[in-house]
């Protein structure tokens, strides 16, 4: 009868994880786990086992069972002391420990009085529980009573607490809102800009010529600005539609790259930029998409010019690595640049959305903040790597890795021409 009761429990506990604990799978598995455990041993020579600090993993104990529960579970008794937890509880509670009270692990407030109201109640409580300590991380607890066998409604003094992590789905929808937040923003300045403009233009400028001159010079470089907004967000967009699919086309790195120098050139000399180019007699073949890589190699270039502007100039060089049998084949694109550097606690959040080191010389450059993040879902797509590092006062160094491909039709290879 007790291995009948362990077997549905396994069973039950295992699509319960599959459907993330929810609802009436989470309290059969409990139930036919308390069950089993409330029952003698089906041979009398076969003694119990002793009592555990920390989680057996015996075929066919609680704690095996609770081990195949992805998400922290604790049991506790009508007093709070830990009667069972799995591994994920017991990282996410590094001082809980087997017959001690809960409270010496979790200190929380809500958790332990919705611990108190279902042992009162009967009823499954959810709460909610921030853990700060080492980095911050947010679960929802489900608490429900622990049921006897004989009589399903009676209750027995426990609880099962399962803890939900929501910490990826809190920061989906922050970055989401604050993309929102931003998009409106960076939209709304320039659409401010050219009403007033406007009307400036329909009343008091109406009929001065060098004021309308000035003032429609202003709303083209608004209008522009708002035109370069929508196509990195329309961009943005389509990149991420297709992060699943792998480019097919057989590209000429080099020729790319010595394109793309070439056309930036001229706003390297107005602003008096010499850009070095480094790249090998050869050419060195990728996987890619034309346009995606013309626009990361661009957005890498045009951002060492505009905001390096050092007399050393920008260093651009492409080269391959790898070429040895223990390592894959890989080409790698560096642009340095020698200017002012970015300050180390930017360095992570350099390629979301909207995030700029400063935002007014961004716009004064005509910069919408997307061009790193378009940068590296690109490289994502084309299953590379960027990595960015730099000093204050040393500069910037971009550094992308693209897998290397030599075998090809004769007919994919003009995909990479220029």
């Amino acid at each position: 009868m007790r291995g009948a009761f362990l077997a549905a429990a396994v069973i039950l506990a295992v699509a319960a994880a599959r459907h993330q604990l929810d609802g009436w799978l989470v309290g059969a598995a409990v139930f036919a786990l308390v069950v089993s455990a409330a029952l003698p041993p089906e041979s009398p020579r076969r003694s119990p086992p002793e009592p555990a600090t920390v989680p057996r993993q015996e075929p066919g104990s609680a704690e095996a069972l609770l081990a195949n529960i992805p998400d922290p579970v604790i049991l506790v008794d009508g007093r709070a002391v830990v009667l069972a937890a799995n591994e994920p509880a017991m990282a996410l509670l590094p001082g809980l420990q087997l017959k001690h009270p809960l409270s010496f692990a979790l200190r929380h407030p809500d958790v332990l009085e919705a611990i108190d109201a279902v042992l009162r109640t009967g009823l499954i409580r959810k709460v909610q529980y921030v853990e700060r300590m080492p980095t911050e991380r947010a679960f929802e607890v489900q608490l429900g009573p622990l049921k006897t066998q004989e009589d399903p409604a009676a209750v027995r003094p426990g609880v099962a607490l399962f803890f939900r992590d929501l910490t990826s789905a809190r920061r989906l929808e922050q970055m989401r809102v604050d993309f929102v937040a931003n998009a409106s923003h960076e939209l709304r300045t320039p659409l401010a800009s050219l009403i007033g403009f406007i009307e400036t233009l329909q009343g008091p400028a109406r009929n001065d010529a060098t004021a309308r001159e000035r003032f429609l010079e202003i709303m083209r470089g608004q209008a522009q600005r708002m035109k370069r907004l929508i196509d990195d967000l329309l961009s943005l967009s389509r990149i991420e539609m297709r992060a699943h699919l792998a480019p097919e086309d057989r590209l000429d790195l080099t020729a790319l790259v010595r394109h793309m120098v070439d056309l930036l050139s001229p706003l390297a000399r107005e602003r008096n930029v010499e850009v070095r180019l480094t790249v090998p007699d050869a050419p060195l073949y990728t996987r890619g998409d034309r346009d995606e890589l013309l626009r990361v190699i661009e957005n890498l270039v045009e951002n060492a010019v505009k905001y390096g502007e050092s007399p050393r100039g920008v260093d651009v060089m492409l080269r391959a690595e790898g070429q040895d049998a223990s390592a894959p084949e890989r080409i790698e694109l560096t642009v340095r640049d020698y200017g002012p550097g970015i300050p180390p606690e930017h360095l992570p959040r350099l390629t979301e959305r909207f995030y700029r080191v400063d935002a007014v010389q961004s716009r004064e450059k005509g910069g919408t903040g997307l061009g790193l993040a378009i940068v590296k879902h690109i490289v994502n797509r084309h299953r590379g790597e960027l990595k960015i590092e730099s000093e204050p006062g040393a500069g910037a160094l971009f550094r992308i890795t693209l897998p290397m491909v030599r075998d090809a039709e004769p007919k994919e290879e003009a995909a990479g021409s220029v």
